[in-house]
């Protein structure tokens, strides 16, 4: 499958997410403006074409917004990938962003996981809640059947930060995705 579109409805969300493995980011637009940025980061530097529409009960605050895009992109990621035949299934990318550094290991080896390391000198960046990071990043892996290791190692400037972080889930992942053959990479024979 080669381009997915999926949405998910509640009292709190309305998400779609169009993604593809190839192309260019197009409409995101979350009502959250930092979460945008990320979103927009990752796809360029992903190479995804993506488009993200969400709308929340922002009145409360951002969290169902961020956590539900991260669901919605974290399933749309495990249907494109399928059985994951042929992927070379492990990543790994360090990052810098100016005087801030993050790193992200994954294995697409549909046995979802998640760890953060790391603190940001802030609470917020703007009005986000840099909490919703890990929520995020938490969602995307559960739904998207992948182990994902992220850890911020060090920075002063939280916007850096998090910048350096969604920059190397992208690139971890362009090298998960890389295709190197036709078999599943696993001595069982399924991922």
């Amino acid at each position: 499958m080669s381009e997915v579109e999926i949405g998910r409805e509640t009292r709190e969300t309305t998400v779609r997410v169009r993604l593809s493995l190839s192309g260019a980011p197009g409409r995101i637009s979350t009502g959250v403006g930092f979460l945008d940025h990320m979103l927009e980061l990752w796809a360029y530097h992903g190479r995804l074409g993506l488009s993200v529409e969400a709308r929340g009960d922002l009145q409360v605050d951002a969290h169902h917004t961020v956590e539900d895009v991260g669901l919605v992109l974290g399933e749309a990621l495990a249907r494109i990938l399928g059985e994951r035949k042929g992927l070379a299934r492990y990543g790994e990318a360090t990052i810098p962003m100016e005087e801030a550094l993050a790193q992200v290991v994954v294995d697409l080896a549909r046995r979802p996981y998640f760890r953060f390391e790391g603190r940001f000198p802030v609470e917020r960046v703007g009005t986000f809640d840099l909490e919703l990071i890990p929520e995020f990043l938490r969602a995307l892996a559960m739904k998207g059947l992948f182990t994902l290791h992220a850890r911020i190692l060090y920075g002063e400037n939280a916007h850096h930060m998090a910048e350096a972080l969604f920059k190397a889930l992208a690139y971890a992942l362009r090298r998960a995705l890389v295709q190197e053959g036709e078999d599943v990479r696993s001595t069982k024979g399924v991922l």
